[in-house]
């Protein structure tokens, strides 16, 4: 990996590092409000590691960097895949049987007897 500078004055060259200013002041800096040096670096580690071991990332395929820096990525497509799968299956079973249910007793609606009053006369 190599250093290289930008323009100064000119944030349009060097969106990765504005993007990732942005979303740390958002999701981190500002919802804590640390109110010292020892505080912001212990919510910002605290936060790093979050956003590199929890969340998940559109770009890379909604895994977390850790993930794809391991390979495990293409293990967790295909472990989330496999869940959806077994969801949509369950699904489409649960619609065929309450399709087919025969309605239990508890499913029918009572009838009421009214009485009506005798006249007196």
């Amino acid at each position: 990996m190599t250093h290289v500078r930008t323009s100064p004055y000119y944030p349009q060259s060097n969106g990765k590092i504005e993007r990732w200013h942005k979303t740390i002041k958002s999701e981190c800096i500002r919802p804590e409000t640390p109110l010292t040096l020892d505080d912001a670096q212990r919510v910002v580690e605290r936060y790093v590691e979050h956003y590199n071991a929890v969340r998940l990332h559109s770009a890379i395929g909604y895994v977390t960097p850790a993930d794809r820096l391991a390979g495990r990525h293409e293990d967790v497509q295909m472990a989330r895949n496999r869940k959806l799968e077994e969801v949509r299956a369950r699904r489409i079973q649960n619609r065929h049987a309450a399709k087919h249910e025969v309605p239990h007793q508890s499913d029918e609606v009572p009838t009421v007897a009214l009485e009506v009053p005798a006249e007196t006369g």
